[in-house]
């Protein structure tokens, strides 16, 4: 029942902070000079006149018809977004923002999502032996993946380019797959998907795996010190039992926590990485509308990831109260 409770409340205000992001996400853009009628308007000069109702039917099509008031256009907004109607794209006018979002996200969410978990699983998994092992050789990966993890994802993907791309010719570098090769499900599809998210991938694992070494280490470190894995280690167990069921699990709550927001925030993509690499995701479509100031469209993806991160928090919050029921006391 208390954790019930705790759950109910952790929902209640997961919803209250999608609300608000909701509404931020309506008035930020409407409190900005201009508007987006404005920025396509100034896009088709020199192709010809441009008639009043045409004016008027960019207007509608980006919900600022001036014949209703702000409350009006709010509740509008908010229908529509329900609907799944998240506007017109002014860069890719007349395509809605939700088909853009459609074509990149799975390009996003395959990449950085098993590139994430990838990472995740890697750098807990050393982290729990170099924990386990302090003091040995082990621990002496802790500074080289930390190293690696300060370094900017741009640079490291121009290496990773550099030497297996430009030098070694091993691995294409540009798109999401070969050219003349649509999307389908197909085997050639996924061959050349597969060849060309390798680097793209592994410049984010690098990136990311000394975090989670780092974290799940002195995690380890920590737990080992309690009074429990002392007394399970003078019971007797096995080593392997100790690891596993005492501190393996124990130790992994933090970082749960984090796996989790790093799921959340898959939805983002690794931008820097995706410009690099001109992979097609999420993260390279919100760079071009940050540069094109395509407003509906940034306001959409912001939308879109504030409610993942939100998700993946309380998907977090539900897995963190079976695994520690300490947390339903609170």
């Amino acid at each position: 029942m208390k954790r019930l409770t705790v759950l109910l409340r952790r929902l209640f205000f997961y919803l209250v902070t999608a609300w608000i992001a909701l509404t931020l996400n309506f008035f930020l853009p409407r409190m900005m000079p201009g508007n987006a009628v404005d920025s396509v308007l100034a896009r088709l000069q020199g192709s010809g006149p441009i008639t009043p109702r045409a004016i008027h039917a960019m207007t509608l099509a980006f919900g600022l018809d001036t014949n209703q008031s702000l409350i009006q256009q709010y509740v509008g907004y908010v229908a529509d977004v329900f609907h799944g109607n998240l506007g017109t794209s002014i860069n890719y006018y007349p395509s809605s923002v939700t088909s853009i979002i459609a074509q990149s996200l799975p390009w996003t969410v395959v990449l950085v999502g098993l590139s994430t978990i990838i990472a995740f699983v890697i750098g807990t998994g050393l982290g729990v032996l170099a924990g386990w092992r302090r003091g040995t050789w082990l621990d002496g990966l802790v500074p080289f993946t930390t190293l690696l993890s300060g370094m900017p994802y741009f640079w490291v993907g121009l290496i990773l380019i550099s030497v297996f791309a430009t030098g070694l010719r091993l691995l294409p570098f540009d798109g999401g797959a070969g050219q003349g090769i649509n999307p389908a499900f197909s085997a050639t599809f996924f061959a050349s998907a597969a060849q060309h998210a390798v680097l793209p991938a592994i410049t984010i694992v690098i990136s990311a795996v000394g975090g989670w070494l780092l974290g799940m280490r002195n995690m380890v470190v920590s737990v080992l010190s309690s009074d429990y894995i002392v007394l399970a280690e003078a019971k007797g167990l096995r080593r392997g039992r100790v690891v596993s069921a005492y501190v393996a699990r124990n130790a992994i709550l933090p970082s749960v926590a984090g796996f989790a927001l790093a799921l959340g925030f898959v939805v983002a993509g690794s931008i820097v990485t995706e410009v690099v690499f001109g992979y097609p995701g999420i993260g390279d479509v919100l760079y071009i509308a940050v540069t094109s100031r395509d407003y509906p469209l940034m306001q959409g993806i912001f939308l879109i990831i504030t409610l993942v991160v939100l998700l993946a928090n309380l998907l977090a919050d539900i897995v963190y109260v079976f695994l520690d029921p300490r947390t339903s006391e609170v």
